[in-house]
């Protein structure tokens, strides 16, 4: 059973999506890639919505730098080992898209698909795509917004601290 649930954070409402009790989906409503068709549909049932909530929640406290909800991410096999990969870049710190392909064993030139797969991550925040930023140190191409992506960053005392702009 898919259930949804839509709820309000301190950067603008999140959509949980869950799928027999794993978290298959956490986006921005309205970002880029948002799922066509997503619904909420009431309080939640999920475990798993339940714990990505309290957790989500945690993170934004400032009580919480690593997240322990059931996940299935559903994509390609590139798109998988991404996202793994993804899930290995510590709180606080950043990767370069380029540093992200080294560390995945891909050629140098596969940047590209790497940031591709990147903003194709069906769970924001959790497995954490904001933390990848460009070969120059631009807070470049976050689905959900690039203000939202530096206040992340400098929620979790990383890079971007100093260009925070509160909104």
């Amino acid at each position: 059973m898919i259930e949804c649930h839509v709820a309000p954070s301190p950067l603008g409402h999140l959509a949980y999506r869950a799928e027999d009790d794993f978290l298959t989906g956490l986006f921005f409503v309205g970002q880029k890639h948002f799922p066509a068709g997503l619904i909420d549909t009431g309080p939640p049932k999920s475990r798993a919505i339940i714990e990505a909530k309290e957790q989500i929640a945690e993170y934004f406290a400032g009580e919480r730098t690593v997240f322990s909800v059931p996940l299935r991410l559903n994509g390609t096999e590139f798109q998988q080992r991404v996202w793994a990969a993804l899930q290995e870049i510590p709180f606080g710190t950043s990767w370069t898209y380029g540093d992200l392909a080294r560390r995945m064993g891909v050629a140098p030139g596969a940047s590209r698909a790497v940031g591709g797969a990147n903003g194709r991550n069906p769970v924001g925040i959790i497995v954490p795509c904001h933390r990848v930023i460009g070969a120059d140190g631009e807070l470049t191409g976050y689905a959900g917004g690039v203000e939202r992506k530096q206040h992340l960053l400098t929620l979790e005392g990383g890079p971007g601290r100093a260009q925070l702009t509160l909104f």
